[in-house]
């Protein structure tokens, strides 16, 4: 606890410094604008503005874009309650009863309740993060190339399994994302492989146009063109303080939000989302009176508002520690990372520990600065929504253009962006998540070095995997998550025959 203590200090030392408090209000302002906007959404906001990272340095880098993170989940809240339209997927519970307490002319305390609960839980979480992750990344120092493989097949697998789409669809994706990862010079022959002889694409295919193509292009191409918005309810200032008995009917979901966020955020999967979906549901099946549920009630807000800025903190724990992204947000974190030279995973509290904890401290920062700037300025916020579709989305592609250009002065990486946005848009279309592409993307090259390591270390013997006792837990895990998705798929088909012979039974009777 005291070395914790001393690095922690460490890590004060490099957030409070002038720059990087500066990029983490940045990052906060720009996450909570992005939260605002409808349609854009966390992983479109960073992966916009990882261009923009070039230059600076790898703590500013990634303060400014973890700030954008979890400054959208703050954010996403705000129309949310005001406009019954979800910033942001992890939003879309609080326009439940945040827009109707908002109707009862309460909008500021329900606001006050989402933005305190989100502070109470992004701070929990950094505490947890604080404490868990340097351990845990310790312990993950005694891995080797069998066990990184195998906790690499793990990540991709659960994700897979928690995915919302089916898991065949999602593994698919992911293969693909591996494959694209292979493309670009080989590390152990220095053969060229499916470069096409372009000399552009020996280092590989970038995180950075393929991130920027399918989840800022790809999102504005989905976004229909006009955005359907309601009467806003503008809360006054004075408005903001909610009453004792609301927060009284606040405390406890907020705390049960919080732990129950943190501890699904650790999962891969998107855990921001059914963190809040799972609260809103505990919520709901606790309360006493149950009823009230849709009209209005504060636990409705105050749990899954907690829930999903837990769960976003709670992610950063496996992408520190062990460098295992548990979504496409901390995948395009971990490859910012990777940009600037410093690799994600068990090393970084050693070899790196001015970004670890500095990181690590600038999110205690930027809790309070997101704290401090989303109840006085909520109503500059919601007018940004006044910026009419034909200008603000033009303006979004052109900096997606620039922005993917600057970072190689390559066209090919253009091209790559706009192939992407394209593909992005009927992946939507097609029911396809594009997320796991850019995790494989992310993880191809350490688990194809990992893979053939381990395969050099037994002679191209695969039975070392089944050898050694925490690759072969690790890949029993894997297949238990794989029975119990053939398990839910059979059970589907049974309940779906069911309900077609008993429907054929009921037309045939006269």
């Amino acid at each position: 606890m005291a070395e914790t203590i001393q690095n922690l200090g460490l890590g004060f030392s490099v957030a409070l410094q002038p720059a990087v408090l500066l990029y983490a209000f940045v990052g906060c302002v720009v996450g909570t604008l992005v939260g605002v906007l409808p349609g854009v959404g966390p992983l479109a906001g960073i992966s916009l503005l990882l261009p923009a990272t070039f230059g600076l340095t790898a703590t500013n880098a990634i303060v400014m874009l973890a700030g954008i993170y979890y400054g959208a989940m703050y954010g996403g809240s705000t129309t949310s309650i005001l406009m019954r339209i979800p910033g942001e997927a992890a939003s879309v519970m609080t326009c439940i009863d945040g827009y109707a307490m908002a109707r009862k002319g309460r909008a500021g305390a329900a606001l006050c309740i989402a933005a305190v609960g989100s502070w109470i839980a992004g701070t929990f979480g950094v505490v947890m993060l604080t404490l868990i992750a340097p351990p845990l990344a310790a312990f993950a120092l005694k891995f080797g190339p069998p066990e990184y493989t195998a906790l690499l097949v793990l990540g991709l697998i659960f994700l897979a399994y928690m995915s919302s789409t089916s898991l065949p669809r999602t593994l698919l994706m992911a293969a693909v994302g591996l494959l694209l990862g292979t493309i670009g010079i080989d590390n152990m022959t220095g053969h060229f492989r499916y470069s096409f002889d372009i000399a552009e694409l020996g280092d590989g295919i970038g995180i950075v146009p393929v991130a920027v193509g399918l989840f800022g292009l790809g999102e504005i191409l989905a976004t229909p063109s006009h955005q359907v918005t309601g009467e806003v309810v503008r809360p006054k200032f004075r408005e903001l303080w909610p009453n004792r008995e609301e927060w009284r009917q606040s405390a406890m979901p907020i705390a049960r939000g919080t732990v129950m966020g943190f501890l699904i955020g650790i999962i891969p999967g998107s855990a921001h989302i059914i963190s809040s979906f799972l609260s809103y549901a505990v919520e709901k099946k606790i309360s006493k009176h149950p009823e009230e549920f849709g009209k209005g009630a504060v636990a409705g807000v105050a749990g899954p508002e907690s829930a999903n800025n837990a769960a976003s903190t709670g992610a950063f724990v496996p992408m520190l520690a062990l460098g295992i992204p548990t979504g496409p947000v901390t995948a395009v974190l971990m490859a910012a990372l990777m940009i600037h030279g410093v690799p994600p995973g068990p090393t970084l509290v050693n070899d790196h520990p001015d970004v670890f904890w500095g990181f690590i401290a600038s999110m205690y920062v930027g809790n309070l600065m997101l704290l401090a700037l989303n109840l006085p300025l909520v109503g500059v916020f919601v007018t940004v929504l006044r910026i009419p579709y034909a200008y603000l989305y033009p303006l979004i592609i052109m900096f997606c253009v620039i922005g993917v250009y600057e970072v190689n002065s390559s066209l090919v990486d253009v091209w790559i962006m706009l192939i992407m946005g394209v593909l992005g848009y009927w992946l939507r279309k097609f029911n396809f998540d594009p997320a796991p592409l850019v995790l494989g993307l992310v993880i191809s090259p350490t688990f194809e070095m990992s893979l053939r390591q381990s395969l050099i270390m037994s002679n191209g013997n695969w039975t070392i995997f089944f050898q050694r006792p925490i690759a072969l837990a690790l890949l029993a895990a894997c297949a238990g998550l794989l029975v119990l998705a053939a398990l839910s798929l059979i059970r589907s088909r049974k309940d779906w025959r069911s309900k077609l012979a008993e429907a054929e039974a009921g037309e045939s009777q006269p």
